[in-house]
């Protein structure tokens, strides 16, 4: 039983000393993180003089408004129309408005410059040659005409002629040797 009495002892006397060590540690001075006031005066007084908000001038009313421009709501076809009507209007004293050319009228000028050199028959199917170039029937090729270029389509060879199709229209024209223009 004594030496229950020890142990006990020991164990009261231990938290004890540890008791008296946290209250000093307490009741010791802690400093602020927080600068006293005077100091924090001129900071404050800068960070109010930065987060004043300053009146801001109206802009002009014949401003461009990038967001909403004056035509903004139009639907697409007032759209078209006004810039038919702009382009009349510019084009007024330039002489007569340029016709637009229709896909066949298009490929007419085009296949009028296309001159193949010849044909070939490799595995008893046709090629078209253009230079050192053969072209199959169904392949697709750019043809560059007024500075645009046009995907077009050989559709077929038949002896002498072939054909070339520009969207939905096609032309045949005879297979003449010689150099484009």
């Amino acid at each position: 039983m004594k030496r229950h009495l020890t142990t006990l002892f020991q164990a009261l006397l231990a938290i004890g000393a540890l008791l008296g060590m946290m209250a000093t540690r307490a009741s010791a001075r802690v400093e602020s993180e927080i600068l006293p006031a005077e100091k924090r005066r001129p900071s404050v007084e800068m960070a109010a003089s930065l987060a004043k908000q300053a009146k801001v001038a109206p802009l002009a009313s014949t401003l461009n408004q990038p967001f909403a421009p004056p035509s903004f709501d139009l639907t697409d076809e007032e759209e078209a129309a006004a810039a038919a009507a702009a382009a009349r209007l510019a084009n007024q004293g330039n002489g007569p408005a340029p016709v637009l050319q229709t896909d066949h009228q298009i490929l007419e000028e085009i296949v009028a410059k296309v001159r193949p050199s010849g044909t070939v028959y490799l595995g008893g199917k046709p090629l078209l040659m253009f230079g050192k170039r053969f072209v199959k029937t169904g392949a697709h090729f750019t043809v560059t005409y007024k500075g645009v270029d046009y995907d077009l389509e050989l559709t077929q060879i038949d002896g002498t002629n072939f054909t070339l199709r520009y969207k939905s229209d096609e032309i045949t024209r005879p297979i003449q040797s010689g150099k484009s223009p």
